[in-house]
């Protein structure tokens, strides 16, 4: 059998698996006693980091709101995190006043208090974590835990393999694209992207930077917050030597296939800045700190991109 006739019988026998697996996102795993994904997320964080992170990856941070689900979370904290993980449980918009992200008050789920708890200790701990033995504890919500984002079936994927809305498909460059119109540092960005199955976007030729100016053009300034608005984030920098502009990939903008700078740019020789885009699809150096727009690209995931992916191998 040829490499390339196996090769289609595993898309073709893939395919039919993960479409009865219920796919969501490569990152999430489908637990049929919930009917929905989770995916674990190892790396410590603040309680709004986790559920910001959540959130943005279509998702919401993970509370015990069913019987299957909190003995989902009581075995992960037992067999990984015997210090605790976070829960959406918070008590943050009223002292004391305890409901799930998702509205849920916590009266009614399946919660059994570690002794002592809640105490809510100087009066500062809002946010509850599952602990090792299964029992809950109130914590002050800056404290560092791993969490869980947890996504509720059905859902329907668009054609860039998402459940947000806002990605289009563009047939000029073969990626989706979202524009951000509500501003955020070039390191947020980063993260917005990266939690939402995309990155910011790398222009690798005319056409895409023309692709990315039209996008840019449908939100006028009034429209956009932050302190920026005639220039968007996009996913290249000043990476090491001052002046050695990289895209997030690795690759020097030349060699990614754009390097266009407008006219005066880059003008920001002492400092290290992020890429920028303006508005006509030309490159500027833009301050890493500085709030605003910026535009995600995605790689649409969808079974007929992979089976043409794979039979090209």
């Amino acid at each position: 059998m040829s490499i390339k006739i196996f090769l289609t019988l595993f898309v073709i026998f893939s395919s039919k698996s993960i479409l009865e697996s219920k796919e969501y996102r490569y990152d999430y795993r489908y637990i049929s006693d919930i009917d929905g994904w989770i995916k674990i997320h190892l790396f410590p964080a603040k309680w709004q980091d986790a559920r910001l992170r959540c959130q943005l990856e279509g998702a919401v941070l993970a509370s015990p709101e069913t019987p299957a689900l909190a003995l989902i979370l009581k075995s992960m904290a037992a067999e990984r995190f015997p210090c605790g993980l976070y829960t959406g449980v918070h008590a943050t918009f009223s002292p004391g006043d305890y409901f799930s992200v998702e509205g849920t008050p916590i009266a009614r789920m399946p919660i059994e208090w570690a002794p002592n708890e809640p105490d809510n200790h100087e009066g500062k701990e809002e946010c509850i974590i599952l602990q090792g033995n299964g029992t809950a504890a109130d914590v002050v919500c800056t404290d560092l835990y791993p969490y869980v984002c947890y996504r509720r079936s059905p859902v329907t994927l668009n054609e860039c393999g998402s459940v947000d809305p806002e990605y289009h498909y563009d047939s000029r460059t073969g990626s989706c694209y979202k524009f951000h119109d509500v501003g955020k540092s070039w390191s947020r960005a980063f993260m917005a992207c990266a939690s939402e199955g995309a990155y910011l976007a790398i222009i690798n030729s005319n056409v895409e930077a023309n692709a990315l100016s039209g996008l840019y053009g449908k939100y006028p300034d009034y429209q956009i917050s932050g302190k920026v608005k005639h220039a968007a984030h996009i996913g290249f920098l000043s990476w090491g030597d001052i002046g050695t502009w990289t895209t997030i990939h690795g690759q020097s903008i030349k060699a990614a296939g754009y390097s266009k700078f407008a006219k005066g740019q880059p003008d920001s020789p002492d400092v290290t800045p992020c890429g920028g885009m303006f508005r006509n699809g030309e490159l500027d150096d833009f301050s890493c700190q500085a709030t605003g727009p910026f535009i995600c690209e995605k790689t649409p995931d969808s079974l007929y991109e992979n089976a043409i992916r794979l039979n090209h191998l």
